[in-house]
């Protein structure tokens, strides 16, 4: 089936209409038809996480930043989106960024880092949020809000001096992504010294984010970066390879530490629950998975058998080690943006590096909260967050309210969305209208800019970015693309 033969969500305009066409292409998604509103609904309801009370179930989920300084400070343009985060009438807050806990990490040479020469400015971030929401919605509201700090490492995706080139340090070889990304056989793997002089680094920058007031960490585990491959490291040998025990070690040697140096700060962790083959564009533009013979070991959470295939045993096993070590706060994922970003990010427009979508990006949604629903149901005293919702436009508010209703998940994790349409969860809470004009169609500017030199912004929807200079250049480098 090709793009066009896709039903775009803002023309599904009735329940019915929704219904059926969800119906027509096999996507088991479940949603109310109409959405409640105030504190008692669904998703204006608190979460009672411990002692503290979460005040509704709208989460914003942590995104690269684009446009700090080289030195990892903030900008006023970082500034603007925080503040925008405080905006959004969300009571939990993942991070809303990722933050680097080292030079050589980042994803980009604006990425914020997190350092004692930044931690001032870091900190300010999560006073402006603060302000923000209490400008908004009232002096005492931030009581009910929770704010996490994503700590990071790009590990195989590490662009620290240049947009343009990738310094990857990775955990181990992998045959399909060293070849798509340029990595020979004699690029030399981190080693377990190395892996522990890295885990002191993530304990540091834990210690200076409770410092600046944060209330927890995310230890990020997801999107190809370096925890996620720690977990799929069966062919390295040494501490940190092979069995489940030495993948997961690195989690394990960062939480310790994380209790250790700065007790009472809680942790969270954000996973790609599952993944599978890297896909590329085929003839007809369409993602296709790369060719694999034989026995991939070299995922997580998919069959090494058939690696198109979700297998969530290793999935739960991590579950229980987050539950033995007494993290409650997790972000459930998948895939990857680098290699299979239709898994990772359902959108109908593909960024200018990607491929058109191999299937309805609704069937992409639906995978990814069916396995939550799963994990969910599995481990019920978890507090999980979802995502991958952004597509659903329109009818996001419907899909999660069903969802959180049913107790299949706790938060409605927001990306994308809240660059171009920061107050939906106001709205959504207080009863108003979705504000269309502003609802998120997944033109992936956001993506697309960046990936060519550009701040990241939605430049199709936000005012400020349509009217930024970087907009005109956005709109020349697309036709270029495109010829």
């Amino acid at each position: 089936m090709s793009e066009h033969n896709y039903r775009r969500v803002a023309s599904l305009k009735s329940a019915a209409e929704f219904d059926a066409y969800l119906k027509e292409i096999g996507a088991p998604l479940q949603f109310d038809p109409e959405v409640e509103s105030g504190s008692g609904s669904p998703l204006g309801r608190p979460y009672q996480l411990g002692e503290f009370e979460i005040g509704n179930r709208f989460c914003i989920l942590p995104m690269e930043g684009w446009d700090g300084t080289t030195d990892g400070r903030p900008t006023e343009l970082t500034t603007r989106r925080w503040r925008n985060f405080g905006l959004s009438g969300a009571k939990l807050i993942w991070g809303g960024e990722a933050v680097a806990v080292r030079h050589d990490g980042r994803a980009n040479p604006n990425q914020l880092m997190l350092n004692e020469s930044t931690v001032s400015e870091i900190e300010g971030l999560r006073r402006t949020l603060i302000e923000a929401h209490e400008e908004s919605f009232g002096h005492d509201s931030s009581r009910d809000l929770l704010i996490g700090l994503q700590l990071t490492h790009s590990g195989r995706f590490a662009r620290p001096n240049s947009k343009s080139q990738l310094e990857p340090k990775i955990v181990y070889h992998h045959p399909l992504l060293d070849r798509k990304f340029g990595i020979s056989a004699a690029d030399a793997c981190l080693t377990d010294g190395e892996i522990d002089d890295l885990i002191g680094e993530f304990v540091h920058a834990a210690v200076l984010a409770q410092q600046a007031g944060y209330s927890f960490v995310d230890l990020k585990h997801c999107h190809g970066y370096l925890g996620h491959e720690f977990l799929s490291a069966m062919t390295r040998s040494g501490r940190f390879g092979g069995s489940f025990e030495n993948r997961t070690r690195f989690l394990r040697d960062l939480v310790a530490g994380v209790r250790r140096d700065a007790p009472g700060l809680q942790i969270g962790v954000r996973i790609s629950a599952f993944d599978m083959l890297p896909f590329r564009m085929g003839d007809d533009k369409r993602g296709v998975p790369e060719s694999f013979d034989g026995r991939y070991d070299y995922g997580f959470g998919n069959d090494p058998a058939d690696p198109l295939r979700i297998d969530l045993t290793e999935t739960f096993k991590f579950f229980e080690l987050l539950e033995e070590l007494g993290i409650r706060l997790v972000c459930a994922t998948a895939g990857s943006p680098y290699y299979n970003p239709h898994i990772q990010r359902p959108a109908m427009f593909p960024p200018s590096d990607g491929y058109q979508p191999p299937e309805d990006p609704l069937i992409g949604v639906a995978r990814q909260i069916s396995v939550t629903s799963q994990l969910k149901e599995r481990f019920p005293d978890l507090c999980v967050v979802g995502s991958g919702y952004t597509y659903l436009q329109d009818w996001l508010p419907n899909v999660g309210q069903h969802y959180v209703r049913t107790g299949q998940v706790d938060f409605i994790g927001l990306g994308r969305m809240v660059l171009s349409y920061p107050d939906l969860p106001a709205d959504v809470v207080a009863g108003r209208p979705l504000q269309g004009k502003k609802v998120c169609r997944t033109f992936s500017d956001c993506t697309t800019g960046p990936r060519n030199g550009l701040i990241s912004g939605c430049y199709p929807l936000d005012p400020f970015y349509k009217n930024h200079p970087q907009a005109v250049q956005l709109k020349e480098m697309k036709q270029r693309i495109r010829q």
